[in-house]
C-alpha cells in the first residue's frame, strides 16, 4: 500500500489487514460497523466532515494519528 493521507479512501485502508488493525486499535470495532461499507469510496477528509465521524470518536487529530501509525508500518 502507498502512503495514506486524508485524501485516501476508507476502502484503501480497509483493504490492508495491517491498516485495519491500526484503525481498530484507535477506534475499536469501527471496521465492522455496518455504516463503513457505505463509506468505502469516501476520502477520510470527506468522512471527517460528517457528524457521524464525531459520534464514532473520529476527529481530525485522531485521523492524523491513525494515518501516521499506518504509514510508519508501511
Amino acid at each position: 500500500m502507498n502512503k495514506v493521507t486524508l485524501d485516501s479512501t476508507l476502502g484503501t485502508i480497509l483493504d490492508d489487514p495491517q491498516a485495519v488493525a491500526v484503525l481498530d486499535s484507535y477506534l475499536p470495532g469501527v471496521s465492522k460497523n455496518p455504516m463503513v461499507g457505505m463509506a468505502r469510496g469516501m476520502s477520510l477528509r470527506m468522512i471527517l466532515a460528517m457528524p457521524q465521524a464525531a459520534q464514532l470518536g473520529l476527529t481530525q487529530k485522531k485521523a492524523e494519528e491513525i494515518l501516521a501509525e499506518i504509514n510508519k508500518n508501511l
